[in-house]
Formats: structure tokens, sequence, C-alpha cells
């Protein structure tokens, strides 16, 4: 096996001897071979498996001649819209266009279309009618049945009917594209392989469907948001690879989307073999002189340790996309890797992340999920601990201590967040003191979200009580260090259930805090989540209740503006947030009141902060009422596939002292 980049080009397939590809795999994102990039770890699957993979990575979507570079492949095109979610990736939650793509050479937008899966694809039919086509990826996982679209603000087909692919691999999709290939490799036409797990494909009839749950039609979730709640519901529960059941979703009469249950998870062997594939490890050198890949920066230095979720946020796509249930790498895997680091001629020392979606999850939330499972009627943490959920930090706190004693490591952190309510049920504390001796570096990243518990109940997060205990406890572990480190807290306006009462309730808190986040979330409603579906249908799809959801830009500007009361150009949005919730009491010179009126100083001692709020307030009247202070949202995924969407793909850089008296929030 030749250690380079896979080819790119005719010139790369002679240096290698190829005449033709088995596989052409066409990205959205800039060609990175790194393991926290979907894309790279696929093609790199199929190669170990004697598959010849040539990349195509942001052809001219304009262009036919740049979808045949690499001619046509033998099995077929692979597509992938990339590492992240392609409408997310280009706009703000405000439907905005981005400014920066930071998968893409020196960051610059407008390198990949929007909707990139199905563009490709139709692409590729263009020039190669009969040529099988397969999709994965964040993109085209979330969308395999149909789905509530907000960029359109409709209700969108399955991704495979638009894109005219013909199989859809959903989530990590090591095993299934696996079987999909050799499916090819061995004679058979795409349209007879229909009985790979982890797979949905397109069908005719229903004859050769067997023990298969009905969806809601497509026609049905059109007409009802009930029914559409109800779809949302049965997928939801059929996210688990022991429990799931096979799922149809019709269309027409000849038309069905047929999704069969999720792929088993990758043993621990498995995961090892992956993660030791012979990755380059950076991006194409074909985008030095571009300006590089920005997306790899943090990735290259941060490790791996697992994959899945037993959180089970709301807000958070991994259940449909890398399952409730915990994967992991041996210490041994993620050690040589390491190694591997500290010779890289960039290395400073800091192992900037060890973790996944959750980095404190180094195992199964307890042993009968080996045989069967996540539980389909309840959750692991929420809306408190199971009695059946395994504490234990051991594994990963020993993994932390073998890293940091390598030679060469100065530093090991933690970033990709810690899950606070599961942290804090640890009757030891032993993990707790080291984290906050050795692996934060002034600040930790936790996400409460908020601190309503009627909204953390609909978030699927802990309640506020639950956060509290988190933050003496960490206060407590500094006050022993002698250090002075603190909480940066994730905080999320705008979720469904959050009316103008909560949002200032939660301003209220901050302000007893003497705290004002310098960049807030917005809730943004992303396909194959219960946030969204409750966004969409105005209703709890677990019980069918009814939820509030903020819609409007402007009562959203005010949620949010509200978590930032103290900004001064925030001014009008406050006021008028606090009037239309009848709060005018906290208009005043009270220490208390959020805001001074329009009369007064809304700075002490202040003359030009009160001119510039005054003026903001105008500009608010001329622009009439429009959003402009939702907060850019930084793409960038620690975790291949991930989103992450999970959707959490914003950076929020500000800080809570550990001394204030009321405590903060937690992780995600």
């Amino acid at each position: 096996m030749i250690k380079d980049f896979l080819p790119i080009s005719k010139e790369d397939m002679d240096k290698r001897g190829w005449e033709q590809c088995d596989f052409v795999f066409v990205i959205g994102d800039a060609y990175v071979d790194h393991h926290s990039f979907g894309p790279a770890i696929i093609s790199r699957v199929l190669e170990s498996h004697g598959y010849k993979v040539g990349i195509i990575s942001q052809p001219d979507w304009k262009n036919t001649n740049s979808i045949q570079i690499l001619g046509n492949p033998r099995l077929g095109f692979l597509v992938s819209g990339g590492n992240m979610d392609t409408m997310v990736n280009h706009y703000t939650v405000a439907k905005k266009r981005r400014s920066m793509d930071y998968y893409s050479p020196g960051g610059v937008m407008g390198k990949r279309p929007d909707r990139a899966t199905i563009c490709y694809c139709n692409l590729i039919r263009k020039v190669y009618k009969h040529a099988p086509i397969i999709i994965g990826g964040i993109e085209a996982s979330l969308r395999r049945l149909a789905h509530y679209d907000y960029w359109s603000d409709t209700v969108k087909r399955s991704i495979l009917l638009d894109s005219q692919a013909d199989i859809l691999s959903y989530g990590m999709g090591e095993h299934s594209i696996v079987e999909i290939a050799d499916a090819l490799d061995s004679g058979l036409k795409i349209s007879d392989i229909t009985f790979i797990d982890g797979t949905a494909y397109k069908a005719k009839s229903l004859e050769s469907v067997y023990d298969a749950v009905m969806l809601p039609a497509f026609e049905e979730i059109l007409k009802s948001k009930i029914e559409f709640a109800k779809s949302f519901n049965i997928q939801y529960n059929n996210t688990d690879p022991f429990s799931g059941k096979r799922l149809v979703e019709k269309y027409k009469e000849t038309e069905y989307i047929v999704q069969n249950p999720p792929a088993k998870p990758l043993t621990q062997a498995e995961m090892d073999r992956v993660y030791s594939l012979p990755y380059m490890r950076d991006y194409h050198p074909s985008y030095i002189p571009l300006g590089g890949i920005p997306a790899i920066e943090e990735l290259k230095f941060s490790l791996v340790s697992n994959r899945g979720c037993f959180g089970g946020c709301s807000f958070c796509a991994l259940t449909f996309h890398q399952g409730r249930i915990i994967q992991t790498r041996s210490h041994e895997s993620i050690l040589a890797e390491a190694n591997h680091l500290i010779w890289d001629k960039d290395f400073k020392g800091y192992i900037n992340d060890v973790g996944g979606p959750t980095a404190n999850f180094r195992h199964m939330a307890c042993e009968k999920q080996k045989t069967k499972g996540a539980c389909t009627n309840k959750q692991c943490l929420f809306p408190t601990p199971c009695k059946n959920l395994k504490v234990d930090h051991k594994d990963y706190l020993t993994l932390l201590r073998k890293l940091r004693s390598l030679p060469g490591v100065k530093k090991v952190f933690v970033r990709s967040g810690i899950r606070f309510d599961y942290l804090v049920q640890d009757k030891e504390s032993d993990f707790m003191r080291e984290l906050c001796e050795h692996h934060v570096s002034g600040q930790l990243k936790v996400a409460p979200e908020h601190i309503s518990d009627s909204v953390l109940e609909l978030m699927g997060k802990p309640r506020n009580a639950v956060y509290e205990d988190f933050i003496k406890k960490y206060k407590k572990t500094n006050e022993e260090l002698g250090k002075k480190q603190f909480v940066v807290p994730y905080l999320m306006s705008s979720h469904p259930g959050s009316t103008l009462k909560e949002a200032i309730a939660l301003a209220e808190y901050l302000r007893d805090l003497g705290y004002m986040p310098e960049q807030v979330q917005d809730f943004y409603p992303t396909p194959s989540t219960i946030s969204t579906c409750m966004y969409y249908t105005g209703l709890d799809p677990r019980n069918l209740k009814p939820v509030y959801t903020p819609k409007t830009p402007h009562e959203k500007a005010m949620q949010r503006a509200l978590i930032q009361y103290r900004n001064p150009k925030n001014y009008g949005l406050v006021e008028e947030a606090l009037t239309l919730a009848g709060r005018r009491d906290l208009i005043g010179f009270d220490k208390k009141c959020l805001i001074r009126p329009r009369g007064g100083a809304y700075h002490r001692n202040s003359e030009k902060s009160r001119e510039k709020a005054g003026g903001q307030q105008q500009d608010h009247k001329k622009e009439g009422n429009s959003v402009r202070h939702t907060s850019r949202q930084t793409p960038g995924s620690k975790q291949a596939g991930k989103p992450k969407t999970s959707n959490k793909e914003s950076s929020r850089n500000s800080r809570v002292s550990v001394s204030s008296s009321r405590g903060k929030r937690k992780g995600r």
C-alpha cells in the first residue's frame, strides 16, 4: 500500500499504475486526509479492503467536465456534502450568508453549492446516467427520510429522491460501505442491494420488504403536523442498532423509501483498525499556496477517544447519526497516535483535546446495552440518571495520565465537552481534581444551555440545580488546588418552550452572576432533532403536547438581546421585551434592574454610552425592527460526522468566574 494522498488526477492514477478507479469519491470539503474528516475514513477503509479510491474535491457544479477528471469508476460514485451540513456551513441561524468556510482552501466561501449532495449527484447523472451512486455523510444521513427544511421552511422529501442516488449509507458508515462495495464487486446490481443494515434505498413495491414499520405517508405529513410529529417519534425510537426496526415511507403507489435498521456499532478492535489506517493527517499539498484548510488547525493535534453519546439532548442530531451507544478506542491505539503526534514538526507540546461528542464518556451507559442496545422508552441521564447507569471515570482518567506522561507533552487539554450531570454522579473526586489540575487551560467549557427548568426539560437537559451542584464542586476543587479557573457556559436562546418570561429569567440569573456572555447561540433548527420537530410542528413528538416556539426573527432577536442586556446595541430590543412581558420593573436605577430608563444613563457615568444606546434604538426604528444582533456562528466540527450533529458548531468564548456566589452551568 502506497503511503500518500489518494489520487486526485489522472496523473496520480498513472503513478499508481491505475487505469480505472473502483470508486470516485466526490466531496464538498477540500480534501483533508485526517480521521476527523468522514470522507477520509470511508476512503481509507475501502482502500484497506483492496479497493481503488480517487477523490474529486469541490468540483465546479456548473461544469460537467469537473466530474470527469478521474473517468468512469468501475463500481460507482460516492458522494458526501462534507464534514458539515452544507446549509449550516453556508448560513447563520438568521439565514445570512457566512463570510468564511473553514473546510475550503483559505477559508474562502463559495467553493461548493448549497445542498451539495443533491447538486453533485445530479451533475454525475448528466454524464454517467447508469453509474451507481452511493451517498453518505451528515447531510445525507439526517435527510434520509422526509424532513423539515428550515432554510426553505418546507417539508422536503428523502434526499434519495431529489439526488437521484441509488443507496444512502447513514450513520458512520464503515460497516455498510464495505458491504456495498463487496456486493457491487461480486456482480450484484445496485438495485438489488437492499439488505444492508445502515442503508436506505428506493423501492417500487414492497413485495420483498418484510417486518417493516410503516411511517405516515409523505402526503399525510405534508397535510398534518401531528402526523409529521408521529412519524418523527417512530424514527427516533428506531435509531438503536439492536432494537431498531425497518422503516418504510410511502411517496406514491410505486415509490417508497425503505430504511434498513442501523448498522451495529464498531467493536474496540474495529475502532482501533479504522484509526490506524495510513492517513496523511493533513490537507492535500495543492492547498498550500491557497492558504491551507482552517478546519485542520484545531484537529491536527487532537485525539479521538470515543463515538456516540447517551446524553440525549433534544437539539442534537447525534442520536440519528452516531447513536447512543458509546464506542471507544483502546489506550494502546490512542497512545500510538499520540506518539506519532509528538514527532510532527509543528507539534509544540500541547494535545488540544482527548474526547469525542462527550469527552468523559468512555464506556456504554450500562451492561445491558452490550446485547440489547439503548432503551427506546427512556434516557440514560434525563430527567434523572437511570439507576442502571454506570458512572466511572477511571478508564478515562488512566488514559489522560498516560498521555500527559509522554515525553514532549507539556499539556493535555479536554475541550470537547464534559457532561456535568454525569460527572457529579461520580462518588469519587479524582477525576474532578485532576481535570482542574492538569486538563483545563483556565476555562472549562460546559453547556447548561438555560436555567429555566421548563425549557431544560424540553431540551433534554438536567434541572438547573444539577448545574449549580457541579459549579460548587468545581469551585471547591479549584480553591483546594489554589487555582483561579473559570467556567465558560454555553447558552441557547429561542429554544422551543422559551417565552419572553423564560428569557428574562435567564437575564436575571446572569445579572446576579455579574456576567454577560460574549457570544450566544440562537436555536438552529437542523434536520432530525427533537427540537426541530417541536419548532416546525409546535408539538413535543414524544407526547404530542403543545410547545410554544419563538419563530419570528424579531422575537428571536429580543430573546437573544436579553441574554446580552448590557450591550448598548441591544437596549431597544431589551426595553421592548421587558415592556411586552410586563416587566418594566426591571427598567430603572435599582441594582436589580437590567437597563436604565431612556432619560437616564445606561452605563453609570457614561454620557457616551447613553447617547449610543439611544441612537441604537433609533436605528431599530429605521430598520423596521430587523434582526441585527444574531451572532455569527463559527462552523467547525471536532468529530467526523459530528454536529456535533450534531449541531454544536457555534464557538462561544465567554467566561464566568467560579468565585461567583451562585455558580454556573454545564456541558452538553
